[in-house]
């Protein structure tokens, strides 16, 4: 894995982590909530189909999967993203700079 210096570390990896499962739940209720109403949007249904359901199509159960799936990355990204960045802010500790070794 690649890093690129700006990860928690220390105590503020240790203070992120219940932070970071509380933002994690609620970034989780926040996707359904999104996807819910996207598809709703998209479909005019007000359910999204299961998996096993025999009334949709195996096009439709899977777009809807692919769906959820890219909103449920983007909000848990983002949540993570500007946790991790509330975090720092709160203990003042400024990222490490990004070095790059020229090949």
């Amino acid at each position: 894995m690649k890093r690129d210096g700006n990860e928690l570390t220390g105590l503020a990896k240790i203070a992120y982590k219940p932070i970071g499962l509380i933002f994690g739940l609620l970034g989780g209720l926040l996707a359904g909530q999104v996807f819910a109403l996207v598809w709703k949007k998209l479909s005019h249904e007000d359910e999204a189909p299961l998996p096993l359901s025999d009334d949709y199509t195996t096009r439709e159960v899977l777009l809807a999967a692919t769906l959820q799936g890219a909103i449920f990355g983007l909000i848990k990204t983002a949540v993570d993203r500007y946790g991790m960045k509330g975090v720092r802010r709160f203990l003042d500790t400024p990222p490490r700079p990004h070095t790059r070794t020229e090949v």
